[in-house]
């Protein structure tokens, strides 16, 4: 369902911003964006932007420093507007805020998102979550600063523009958004091709002791908390692994795992053609897209393994099948 932005902010004084869990680009970029765009726009409005730490090279983008880490006491809103976030649970700390709001309205395009707002604009086909709020603004009102988020969140979200879900207005609204004068070599470079040098040390790990399994279908690799720890890296610095191991010849899954805790595991998952890793994400308990989805899970790295190539290796069996008939 399509929403109109006048409409929603209608009577509204107050309007709180969040995404998921460990923000990445395109949650980071529409939550920027669309806090720019409002307290540009809407400058009678009182809105605040609550996320978990984001990764540092994303405070390339203007007014992260006002991003809330924790809620005040006693903070309730007339509006909440969930970004990029397609479960309630996965909200975090701020789902408290959700819970008390007056209204609540979720825009994103995660497939598994089950309409859990007041009102709800979910567009699984989308490229990204900032695509979506790209659609949403007066272009004519859109200022460089907000353009940059948002052509953040896009190119993240995309794989700087190479992934399925790259469509034709995609890149229609990437080079609109270009046309406000942003850096965009400077965002891409900073943001999603520069890292550092635990992020290489910790790549360089994976990489090399990744093994491939089901017939040379999926490869996978695993990082413990203890190799987290002997790195010094965050749960930050494990972002773009599972890509990198998807572009292996041959494979069609790649799966990376990497320990949040002692035996819990947050498992991010990438396909290429047929397999949907968005059903194996969610029969776990976990979500996404179609090509790209996640899940955490409890056990051994054995265990979590073995569970999650059962169920990719059910769609690599029955994709075998059909193409023998």
């Amino acid at each position: 369902m399509s929403i109109n932005l006048d409409d929603i902010l209608r009577g509204k004084h107050t309007v709180a911003l969040s995404g998921h869990i460990r923000p990445d680009g395109d949650c980071v970029g529409s939550c920027m964006g669309m806090y720019l765009y409002l307290t540009e726009v809407y400058p009678e409005l009182q809105v605040d932007v609550y996320l978990e730490k984001i990764p540092q090279p994303h405070n390339i983008i203007e007014k992260t420093d006002v991003i809330r880490h924790q809620i005040p006491e006693d903070m309730s809103y007339d509006l909440f507007i969930c970004l990029d976030c397609g479960d309630k649970a996965r909200l975090g700390f701020s789902g408290q805020l959700f819970e008390n709001a007056k209204h609540t309205v979720c825009i994103d395009h995660h497939v598994s998102n089950r309409a859990f707002a007041d009102e709800n604009d979910i567009v699984p086909d989308a490229s990204s979550t900032s695509e979506l709020v790209y659609r949403l603004l007066d272009y004519d009102k859109i200022s460089r600063a907000c353009a940059e988020a948002l052509y953040m969140g896009i190119a993240h979200d995309t794989g700087i523009f190479q992934y399925t879900c790259t469509a034709p207005e995609t890149m229609e609204a990437a080079a609109a958004l270009m046309r406000k004068g942003i850096d965009f070599n400077k965002i891409l470079e900073k943001t999603y091709y520069e890292k550092t040098y635990v992020q290489n040390q910790i790549l360089g790990k994976a990489l090399l002791e990744s093994w491939l399994i089901l017939d040379g279908k999926c490869i996978v690799s695993a990082v413990s908390r203890k190799e987290m720890e002997f790195f010094n890296a965050e749960v930050s610095d494990m972002e773009g692994i599972v890509s990198q191991l998807r572009q292996t010849a041959g494979v069609e899954v790649a799966m990376f795992l990497y320990e949040l805790e002692t035996r819990f595991y947050r498992v991010s998952l990438r396909s290429k053609d047929y397999v949907d890793v968005s059903r194996v994400a969610r029969y776990f308990g976990g979500g996404g897209h179609v090509k790209a989805a996640g899940l955490s899970m409890r056990g051994t790295e054995h265990d979590v393994i073995n569970n999650v190539s059962g169920q990719i290796a059910l769609q690599i069996e029955a994709s075998s099948e059909s193409k023998m008939i």
